[in-house]
Order: structure tokens, then C-alpha cells, then sequence
């Protein structure tokens, strides 16, 4: 593994775990989150699947941030 892919890893994880307390602080849960490990030099998060209530959840949390 490169120096690239590590630093890549890195950082894919790093922000999947911003990604995560962000959500989890807004009562978000997506079970699927996580560094996409396949291609390591595009810093990739694989947010899955989630509920149709889940995305209704995610979209009003957003516009709210949106409107301050």
C-alpha cells in the first residue's frame, strides 16, 4: 500500500466518524457508513441503505441547517 492509499484510508475513516457523531448527535443512524476500502486513493464513504423514515429524517435535519 502507498503512502497515497494510507493517507486516503486515513482520511475516508476520519471523516466517516465526523460523518457518524454528526448523525448520531441528530438522531441519525445510517448502518451501512463506512470507508469505502476498494479504492483507497479516492477517499470514498459508502453511506448504504437506509429507510424510507430514516431519508425523510437526514432531509429535515439538512434544511434545517440550511435555514440558520
Amino acid at each position: 500500500m502507498t503512502t497515497a492509499q494510507k493517507s486516503g484510508t486515513t482520511e475516508a475513516t476520519e471523516a466517516v466518524e465526523v460523518l457518524r457523531g454528526a448523525l448520531t448527535a441528530a438522531g441519525i443512524v445510517l448502518p451501512s457508513l463506512g470507508a469505502d476500502t476498494a479504492s483507497p486513493a479516492l477517499n470514498l464513504i459508502n453511506l448504504g441503505r437506509v429507510r424510507a423514515d430514516v431519508a425523510l429524517r437526514l432531509a429535515d435535519v439538512l434544511r434545517r441547517g440550511c435555514d440558520s
